[in-house]
């Protein structure tokens, strides 16, 4: 061999080859332990391999902050005096367009224009205009990226929420913390990588449904796995009457056996997929109770997050755990929060809305931050679609309602690589459409993979003959408010 090597003018020789070898040895040693599943060949047709970012990342984690029901922009984040000098009369048809309606107001005689019951101040070096509902969000502006100018094609919830969740109008697609579980991979062994908390506001309110944590055509491992309030927090996660430990760790080898001889009979990839959430149960068992547990938390942060963050399963408690999942290694936390929808009587609603989760929102980001965690955790706060400029039903001086909108809409964002203390893209002064700087939801849902080190037209899953991603055929990555 060393003479093969010399003829062809390579000064190498065999210590020389068995010492880099020997390095190599060492980096693929190191990689399996880095990422677990690096060579076990469940790479993407692109060649990409879980746990394995396109380009480096800035962000590690995603906490997403679901408002559900769309709340009001008007009353929160996007101030529009204009609508108060002209409380009452008809919104121009220069101003409506051709903008469809839902069947709430179709029908309507007459769209009179309403301004916000609440007064605006402006915080922050950014100078942002933030609502008096919102007292504690207003103290971390400086810390948070303001994105006026969301739209959406979606009119209705179930559609508009479902689009913002999985990049389709329709079911049965996987879901954004689905993807990132397929392309990243888990951080922490014992937990799952993506994890969703609900918690209820006002009234009824627009609910949540399993489908929009759901992994579609992906492995069902990359399903999300919801928390609950009570006693069990997992369901089902907890051993049967009289199994102790050691029946369960037999039982699940014998199983494992089992699935793998068919396995090899049928090649059915969901097989080993059930074997690995038989896996991750078993190991949650003592993972889950210990991230669950509070009393450990002090006092500090129980003041910062408010009092009602000892109460599972209202928003802040869910906060809270967000914040102890993420910092765990889960790699995606959804949380969904309900009751926003003010259709009527929305002056009341809102206020008691947005007390449920304003302290708790921004104690997030600052908990985040002083633990060092705001850098590469992204934390998202919004909804699916915003509300009209002007009232649903009667308006009266001191009450009103607002109809679904989804011409544009506020979110924000924070943390993860995202610029701070900034405000991007802007309505009309009657709030009704995008006068710069439009962000459709694959756009955002681009630059949100992005932060994460993962290119959207790249992170794809070949499903029935087609290539699909998570933002479809379209979505740019909105680099304006990236660091």
């Amino acid at each position: 061999m060393e003479k093969e090597i010399l003829e062809h003018g390579l000064n190498f020789n065999r210590r020389r080859f068995l010492s880099s070898m020997s390095l190599g040895i060492g980096g693929v040693a190191l990689g399996s332990l880095l990422m677990p599943n690096l060579f076990d060949g469940t790479g993407t047709e692109e060649g990409l391999a879980p746990g394995i970012p396109h380009f480096a990342p800035k962000a590690k984690r995603v906490i997403y902050l679901f408002q559900n029901g769309a709340p009001s922009q008007q009353e929160l984040f996007d101030y529009k005096p204009k609508l108060r000098d002209l409380f009452g009369q008809e919104i121009p048809p220069s101003v409506r367009g051709t903008q469809r309606l839902t069947g709430m107001t179709a029908n309507q005689a007459s769209f009179p224009l309403v301004g916000s019951f609440v007064d605006f101040k402006q915080y922050g070096e950014s100078r942002a205009w933030i609502s008096d509902l919102m007292p504690y969000t207003s103290k971390i502006v400086d810390d948070i990226c303001i994105i006026k100018s969301m739209y959406t094609e979606a009119i209705n919830h179930d559609p508009a929420l479902t689009f913002l969740q999985t990049g389709s109008q329709q079911g049965n697609r996987p879901s954004m913390g689905s993807w990132l579980s397929y392309g990243l991979g888990n951080e922490n062994k014992n937990l799952p990588s993506f994890t969703v908390l609900l918690s209820r506001g006002v009234g009824n309110g627009q609910g949540v449904y399993s489908k929009l944590w759901s992994n579609g055509f992906l492995d069902s491992v990359h399903q999300g796995v919801q928390f609950s309030k009570g006693e069990d927090p997992v369901l089902y996660l907890r051993d049967p009457e009289g199994m102790n430990r050691k029946d369960r760790r037999d039982m699940l080898d014998n199983i494992s056996q089992l699935n793998e001889l068919s396995y090899q009979e049928f090649g059915d990839p969901e097989i080993t997929a059930k074997v690995k959430q038989y896996e991750m149960a078993y190991r949650m068992q003592t993972a889950v109770p210990e991230v669950m547990d509070l009393s450990k938390e002090s006092d500090d942060i129980i003041k910062l997050y408010g009092p009602d963050c000892l109460v599972p399963g209202t928003f802040a408690a869910n906060c809270l755990l967000a914040r102890k999942l993420s910092e765990n290694g889960v790699r995606f936390v959804q949380l969904y929060h309900q009751g926003w929808d003010q259709h009527g009587n929305l002056p009341f609603e809102i206020a008691k809305q947005a007390k449920d989760v304003d302290q708790a929102s921004a104690a997030l980001v600052t908990d985040l931050k002083q633990r060092g965690l705001l850098d590469e955790t992204l934390v998202i706060w919004g909804g699916e679609f915003g509300r009209t400029s002007y009232t649903q039903g009667k308006l009266t001086t001191d009450n009103y309602g607002r109809d679904h909108h989804p011409r544009c809409f506020t979110i924000w964002m924070a943390g993860g690589g995202i610029k701070p203390g900034i405000v991007y893209g802007e309505t009309d002064e009657l709030g009704y459409n995008i006068a710069s700087n439009p962000v459709h939801v694959h756009d955002f849902q681009a630059t949100v993979l992005h932060q994460l080190g993962l290119n959207h037209e790249k992170l794809v899953f070949k499903h029935l003959g087609r290539r699909y991603r998570l933002t479809d055929v379209s979505g740019k990555v909105v680099n304006d408010i990236i660091s």
